[in-house]
């Protein structure tokens, strides 16, 4: 059983490794990268601020915190170590021979479970829980998977270790939501008129419509600006 899922692993990262292109190869690379969402998260911490009171606000950002250290130790220093599991890309591995490795990078030795996978998750199911409202719920998925899927793309990841990382990752950002309930029963601690009241008004002139951006359109519009200039360096790099 186990040699068929590490077979079934190498087969599905081969597959999805090999669809590469020059446009694809940058834009993974960024996608990839931890600084380029920096815009994305600020507006979460805005969508705190204008949400909930100091304290509240404190709590929560308190717990996203955690939910992601626990997250992240629990797959890198944890469970690396014990199960050893080489990247595919690592030099040392048979298999990097058949990838494409874009731009040298390798990534780190051990490769499961994904931290990056592991993390967005994390960060997706506790704003998931906490503001529950779809289309924001999209766009963070989205995010999370899309973020998960550059590892595979380039190669550092199996598709096994995104799956287990997103798993461990859903697991503490749930378990993080559920522990701030015992500081906030308020509406279940689930964002709610707040978050639905718009921060500003923007008036279409030609169609004489009026349309409330909320705190979670901010972010959402935030992110798909962050992938505009990620595509459009992409295309000029």
């Amino acid at each position: 059983m186990i040699e068929y899922l590490n077979q079934l692993d190498t087969s599905v990262l081969l597959f999805f490794n090999g669809m590469h292109s020059p446009f694809f190869d940058r834009f993974m690379m960024l996608c990839t990268g931890r600084f380029i969402w920096i815009p994305m998260y600020v507006t979460i911490l805005f969508i705190l601020l204008k949400s909930f009171r100091p304290k509240l606000v404190l709590l929560y950002a308190v717990a996203i915190a955690l939910a992601i250290t626990l997250t992240d130790q629990t797959c890198s220093s944890l469970i690396r170590p014990l199960v050893e599991r080489m990247r595919p890309s690592n030099i040392e591995n048979p298999l990097s021979a058949y990838l494409h490795i874009v731009d040298g990078y390798r990534g780190g030795r051990y490769g499961f479970p994904s931290c990056h996978a592991a993390n967005s998750f994390a960060l997706a199911v506790f704003i998931v829980c906490l503001v529950r409202r779809w289309r924001l719920a999209i766009f963070i998925f989205g995010w999370a998977i899309l973020n998960s899927y550059s590892r595979l793309y380039l190669g550092v990841h199996y598709p096994g270790d995104l799956l287990v990382g997103a798993m461990i990752g859903s697991a503490f950002g749930y378990l993080c939501y559920r522990l701030t309930l015992l500081f906030n029963t308020e509406s279940g601690g689930i964002v709610t008129s707040s978050y639905r009241t718009p921060v500003f008004r923007l008036t279409l002139q030609p169609f004489q419509q009026t349309i409330g951006i909320t705190v979670g359109d901010i972010m959402i519009l935030t992110g798909t600006m962050t992938l505009f200039i990620i595509t459009a360096t992409s295309f000029m790099w």
